[in-house]
């Protein structure tokens, strides 16, 4: 495995400076913003879309950007919602999508790209053709919400991740949704439904982050994932819950992000959240069901600088990995 990181930390520096940042803190491969949520910036710094779609010394010079440094560029992500009733939201991050998919489908016939894949969210309708916003349902009673779910998923995800299945396949790359709540794939069994439901070109970025809050045990999603052979990607985030906090008001909070101190949980760098032997436990899990890639950090910890939470992280994640493939025991014969 190598570890990476998501380059949208450093949104407000320009390209080259963020990369040096990243080769000094240890961290050997990028994972790239191309738009909505998180923003383009260093793909911007590159030459946007347009110019790395139809230049291939563009792509080169990205490319070289990384290597340069000892970095290897590991995917690219569009975390958007090309769901959203908006259409005017969803056009723009389904372009974006789109670009992305192209983009990395001439990347890795070029050799800069190891593995093909595009990273981001399911999205998420609204309750209606009428709808202005979007509405994650989380219970199906009073029945309207039931209603609601039921359309959504008949009418507005499965038909768009369906076209958007068969688009990945033309071009031979791979789709890792972020399961994440407040849009419709946001645990294991919503990965596997929609999989089920749209094609095997898409699975999961899995980001165990997101898991702890909701009660799920991440190594048991790893599992359940990784046997369905649905791990695409893996975002390295921890995550600690306030036994306070929680304990009071469980662990369903809309509070401010920065609010740390009466939040019933709260986002941090790897290693502040779970402990080593925690980390060691879920990436042996990992390569137990065949994933092998990069791990890429992404940090957003409210209690640690940018400088700390990398090097927390990497150290973390460095002591945890086994770089080598694993030796025959002198008992296995078979």
């Amino acid at each position: 495995m190598k570890i990476g990181i998501f380059t949208a930390l450093f949104h407000d520096r320009p390209i080259e400076e963020a990369f040096d940042i990243i080769a000094a803190a240890g961290i050997k491969a990028v994972e790239l913003g191309g738009g909505a949520y998180p923003g383009s910036r260093h793909l911007d710094d590159a030459g946007g879309f347009e110019k790395l779609l139809n230049d291939a010394g563009a792509r080169k010079n990205l490319a070289k950007l990384a290597s340069d440094r000892g970095l290897t560029i590991d995917s690219i992500s569009i975390h958007g919602n090309p769901l959203h009733p908006n259409q005017t939201i969803a056009r723009a991050d389904t372009i974006a999508f789109e670009n992305a998919v192209l983009l990395v489908e001439k990347l890795h016939a070029e050799g800069i790209i190891e593995t093909p894949v595009v990273n981001g969210f399911s999205g998420c309708p609204g309750d209606s053709p009428r709808a202005k916003n979007p509405n994650w349902v989380t219970c199906p009673w009073p029945d309207e919400y039931r209603d609601i779910l039921e359309w959504q998923w008949k009418k507005r995800v499965i038909p768009f991740w369906k076209a958007q299945n068969k688009f990945l396949k033309q071009h031979g790359v791979k789709f890792a949704i972020e399961a994440h709540p407040g849009f419709v794939v946001y645990n294991p069994e919503t990965v596997l439904k929609l999989r089920k439901a749209a094609g095997d070109y898409i699975g999961a970025n899995f980001d165990p982050s997101h898991f702890w809050w909701q009660g799920i045990d991440p190594i048991a999603a790893a599992r359940a994932l990784g046997e369905a052979g649905a791990i695409f990607h893996v975002h390295a985030k921890d995550t600690k819950i306030d036994p306070y906090n929680s304990g009071v008001n469980g662990n369903l909070d809309n509070k401010s992000y920065g609010d740390i101190l009466h939040r019933s949980w709260v986002f941090r760098s790897v290693g502040y959240g779970h402990d080593e032997a925690w980390w060691k436990d879920f990436i042996s899990n990992l390569r137990m069901v065949g994933y092998d890639g990069v791990l890429s950090i992404e940090h957003e910890d409210g209690l640690l600088s940018n400088k700390e939470g990398l090097k927390k992280a990497v150290e973390t994640l460095t002591a945890s990995i086994v770089t080598e493939k694993p030796g025959e025991m002198f008992w296995a014969k078979d």
